[in-house]
């Protein structure tokens, strides 16, 4: 599989890791559109937000179940913004289902 964040959680291709356990794996973008951004991957591919299944949902539950503590170990104490792409016209560019977790400033609306 030609897939850059399968590369990115076997460790072929490295990361500025923020958080990792079995199930998911949170690191700083490479291109930060904040002045914190970290994306936020299951360790199972998965391809966007329409491939989840009553099999594969706990990932993304996980993740959520960890955002919270994932946003105040890189210091977001007054909000962030947890954002998913699905799908070209949604401004997907990596097709592995993954969430922007932003912030350390404020952040204006989403267009």
């Amino acid at each position: 599989m030609d897939c850059v964040f399968c590369k990115i959680i076997s460790g072929e291709i490295p990361s500025r890791k923020v958080y990792e356990d079995d199930m998911m794996l949170a690191f700083y973008d490479i291109e930060p559109a904040a002045p914190v951004h970290v994306v936020m991957i299951p360790k199972a591919h998965i391809e966007s937000v329409d491939a989840l299944t009553e099999e594969n949902i706990a990932y993304v539950t996980h993740i959520f179940s960890k955002v919270s503590e994932i946003a105040k170990s890189v210091g977001l104490k007054d909000g962030y913004r947890v954002v998913t792409n699905c799908g070209p016209d949604g401004g997907q560019t990596v097709f592995h289902i993954h969430f922007h977790l932003m912030g350390g400033k404020t952040l204006g609306k989403m267009a």
